[in-house]
């Protein structure tokens, strides 16, 4: 592992707990990369709090599509997660799309506007979270990796959907809704409502809506997951969380909405740990 792939590994221990235990259970000679590849996703995911307008997160996510798709930025010496990144495109081939269509549906985070509908969201999720685990598939093993995109997308969906909920409280004093409105509508809510608490009941009734609709993706995931080949579960096991999370939020009830479900350092590692060896 070179220096680069290093400070990726160090920036994921905190910033991304559950990607870093994951790289873990990886082959020795792929966990760099698998960093790499990670590092990137937190690294767009934090840009959000890094600005105070939209446009300026729009030129930095510029900058790595740039960069991705071989527009010259000068050294990048200084930047060692996009290096390490090059690299890990470069020596596996990967998809440029992929990360332009990741980037793409990032900027929805920019902004404050709700999320339209499930199949908006589903998209959502898709093009990044379902994205990552299959891009680290190809990393792992190129050959299995495309025999098993339908599993990558409904693995995504359920571990982004579920990432989202958690993340609820912090969304809510950003001013961002990422519940679909039609799902707020069916359930009697609102964006509005969501945002400022007014109608707790509603809340809850949209947070059980959209713990159902994780749950939907996890169970296909789940059937699927039988024939995964071990060499590509590593790019699966932060999504097989899903479930421990989703209980977690459940245990919250109505706090859901203003309290973080977390869990302890050591019920993840267990939980990691026996999806690995299933």
């Amino acid at each position: 592992m070179n220096a680069n792939e290093t400070h990726c590994m160090q920036f994921l221990r905190t910033a991304d707990p559950d990607r870093y235990l994951s790289v873990l259970y990886a082959p020795e000679d792929k966990r760099g990369t698998l960093a790499a590849l990670y590092a990137f996703n937190t690294e767009i995911a934090r840009i959000r709090d890094l600005i105070h307008d939209p446009l300026p997160g729009e030129v930095r996510l510029q900058w790595w599509r740039d960069l991705i798709n071989g527009t010259e930025h000068g050294a990048i010496s200084g930047n060692p997660v996009a290096a390490a990144l090059l690299d890990a495109i470069k020596a596996y081939d990967l998809p440029r799309t992929a990360f332009d269509n990741y980037c793409e549906a990032r900027i929805f985070d920019l902004y404050d506007d709700p999320m339209p509908s499930r199949n908006d969201l589903e998209g959502y999720c898709g093009e990044t979270a379902s994205a990552l685990i299959q891009l680290a598939s190809l990393i792992l093993d190129v050959d299995a990796a495309p025999a098993h995109a339908d599993t990558a997308g409904h693995a995504g969906v359920a571990q982004a959907v579920a990432g989202l909920l958690r993340l609820l409280p912090l969304h809510r004093r950003r001013r961002q809704v990422y519940i679909p409105a039609d799902i707020l509508a069916a359930v009697g809510g609102s964006s509005a409502s969501l945002l400022d608490g007014s109608d707790k009941a509603a809340a809850q009734r949209a947070i059980d809506a959209m713990i159902a609709l994780a749950e939907d993706h996890l169970a296909k995931f789940e059937a699927a997951a039988k024939s995964l080949p071990a060499t590509l579960r590593p790019a699966y096991l932060p999504a097989t969380l899903t479930r421990t999370y989703l209980k977690k939020l459940k245990a919250n009830g109505s706090n859901a909405a203003d309290e973080v479900a977390e869990i302890s350092p050591l019920r993840r590692q267990w939980a990691m740990f026996r999806a690995s060896v299933r």
